[in-house]
């Protein structure tokens, strides 16, 4: 197949279909009928021998072919975009840009009060949307240009991916004020002693420190499970229990919950929390001055 042979418009269709799922979606967003679309699609579907994308009750889901040219494509359209608009500048000030960036909800507790306090300064017009992704899910999101940025521990977002580093934070003990433990200290015996609450916290980095415990062959008493950190404040806040969790948590949570901390007796690795982009985004201009603020607001 040559180049000439292709339609470029064809791969616009091809990579808002990836991102959006759905026809009449993809034909407003571009500002045609759904019947061209299709057609787009179909033209498609014969220049490349495969179905592309069938219809769900879920909307248009991708074919494992389709899936293996999200990147490439996603990567070439950006790069085509970025060049014909490498003149172009973000004025911040007057902007109403809208940028979805990825975080868990540590992230939320501890990037976003002061991140949306600087925007309020500096970009009033600008609104963030936050996702929750599993690595898988978060990569096709930020080659297909669904998601801007992605912030916090993701050591599986590697080929085709850029980061900046802001911080490395240690893993704490966290318990309320007034536990035994605030006067005793957070030895081994006491962390054994203890009863613990557990954050699974699938798809995100956290789940090292049960794997890092494992290894240490410390037999934790793990009375409650959960999938994620929202409500761990309030729960230490009346109960006897700990947790284990990162320092930029324990930060946040300190004085709103009455809370206290300890170094862990456990050797758990640090973790890095970076900053992430994909490469289409590389030298948009926009997504360069969303990548700078974060860094100069966060960064140690």
């Amino acid at each position: 197949m040559e180049l000439q042979d292709i339609d470029l418009n064809l791969l616009v269709v091809f990579n808002e279909l990836l991102r959006q799922r759905r026809v009449s979606t993809v034909a407003q967003t571009l500002g045609i009928s759904q019947p061209a679309i299709s057609n787009a699609l179909n033209r498609l579907r014969k220049l490349l021998g495969d179905e592309l994308f069938l219809r769900t009750s879920k909307g248009m889901m991708p074919t494992p072919f389709a899936e293996s040219l999200a990147e490439p494509i996603g990567y070439a359209l950006g790069a085509i975009y970025n060049t014909l608009n490498a003149t172009s500048t973000f004025e911040p000030a007057s902007s109403n840009r809208s940028f979805t960036v990825a975080m868990t909800d540590i992230g939320e507790i501890y990037f976003l009060p002061a991140l949306m306090k600087r925007l309020a300064k500096e970009a009033p017009g600008v609104t963030i949307s936050t996702v929750r992704n599993y690595p898988d899910a978060l990569r096709d999101a930020m080659e297909t240009g669904q998601v801007d940025l992605a912030i916090g521990f993701m050591p599986d977002l590697k080929t085709g991916f850029f980061q900046r580093r802001l911080f490395k934070q240690r893993y704490v003990c966290l318990f309320r004020k007034g536990h035994p433990l605030a006067k005793s200290g957070m030895t081994m015996k006491a962390f054994l002693e203890a009863e613990h609450v557990a954050i699974v916290a699938e798809g995100t980095g956290h789940g090292m420190v049960d794997a890092a415990i494992q290894r240490a062959s410390v037999p934790r008493r793990v009375c409650l499970r959960v999938p994620h950190f929202v409500a761990v404040g309030h729960i230490l806040q009346t109960t006897d229990l700990i947790a284990v969790v990162p320092q930029a948590y324990a930060t946040r949570t300190l004085a709103p919950f009455g809370l206290d901390s300890a170094p862990c007796p456990v050797k758990i690795p640090d973790i890095t929390i970076n900053v992430l982009w994909h490469a289409r985004n590389h030298r948009e201009p926009s997504n360069q001055w969303l990548r700078q603020l974060v860094f100069e607001e966060f960064s140690q």
